[in-house]
């Protein structure tokens, strides 16, 4: 099975959730009409492709549609692939990584997500890639957070800068940045606290870690890559909206997309926040991670 055969099935569940819906609305119609605009916009909607974006999706559908002269609703299913295209665009996303070493990677977001987890898969990444990868253990508050690390970094093979739990974030990192300016290394992602994102001092905390970051290392965080996951649908958006504000989110990791239907919530949030997704979990194994191409994602669920 090649790539794309591959990525197929991993997004059995969001085709089954986004595209099939759609062509089950129109392949139950022989004419298109007003009320089959309204279930199509339902059927994105539930979809998790969020209000504003369906409504977008369908009115551009409606307007080439009739352009096109298309009289038959199966002629539709091609439209619907062009606007979410449109939307999300046809190039991946790059990493914004500095010119020389080290380049420094944040990663946030609410406990649960996969946080640990996606970091211990991006350190793995990264080495296949021939990169060096320290990794700072910021995640002092969470019992068990820095442990739990280890077994990542472990998997991944690379080194991890820690201290002991209930220690002050901000040291690790500085302690991290040291050791990768004096060993050299390509590459550091750095974990932090994921207590709920309504809490004003995690806020703080991570607003903290940028500004040692960037005193340390000149252009830290090179990157802030929020990890959200997929199954929460919604629920998604507000998270990368409060983040956003508070740490300058350059990049969303959606994790989980294997295991959800909720996959829309793909292109809500580049609708609503314009923040490219620039990587995604498919899986549970070390390897199952991804930079998103947006085309194949496309033609994973569509085609």
């Amino acid at each position: 099975m090649g790539l794309f055969g591959k990525l197929r099935d991993k997004l059995t569940k969001v085709r089954e959730g986004f595209a099939e819906k759609i062509e089950s609305v129109i392949s139950r119609r022989r004419e298109i009409n007003e009320e089959l605009y309204e279930e199509l916009e339902d059927a994105l909607i539930q979809a998790d492709v969020g209000v504003a974006a369906s409504l977008e999706i369908v009115a551009r559908v409606k307007s080439r549609a009739k352009e096109l002269r298309v009289g038959d609703p199966s002629g539709l299913k091609p439209l619907f692939k062009e606007e979410v295209l449109r939307i999300l665009g046809t190039e991946t996303a790059p990493l914004l990584l500095p010119p020389g070493p080290p380049a420094v990677i944040l990663m946030v977001g609410v406990n649960g997500t996969g946080k640990t987890t996606t970091i211990g898969k991006l350190a793995h990444h990264f080495r296949e890639q021939g990169k060096s990868v320290l990794v700072a253990a910021a995640d002092t508050f969470r019992a068990a957070a820095i442990d739990q690390l280890e077994v990542w970094a472990r998997r991944a093979g690379v080194d991890i800068i820690k201290q002991r739990e209930g220690s002050d974030p901000a040291a690790v990192v500085y302690d991290t940045l040291q050791a990768a300016k004096a060993r050299r290394a390509d590459l550091v992602l750095v974990d932090t606290a994921g207590r709920l994102q309504t809490k004003t001092n995690l806020m703080e905390e991570l607003k903290k870690l940028r500004r040692v970051s960037g005193r340390e290392v000149p252009g830290a965080p090179h990157e802030v890559l929020l990890v959200v996951d997929a199954t929460t649908g919604q629920n998604a958006i507000s998270q990368a909206k409060l983040f956003g504000e508070a740490t300058g989110v350059t990049g969303i990791v959606l994790t989980k997309l294997d295991g959800t239907a909720k996959g829309g919530v793909v292109v809500a949030i580049k609708k609503e926040l314009d923040i490219p997704v620039k990587f995604v979990g498919t899986g549970e194994r070390i390897e199952d991670i991804m930079p998103f191409n947006p085309a194949e994602f496309v033609a994973a669920i569509f085609d």
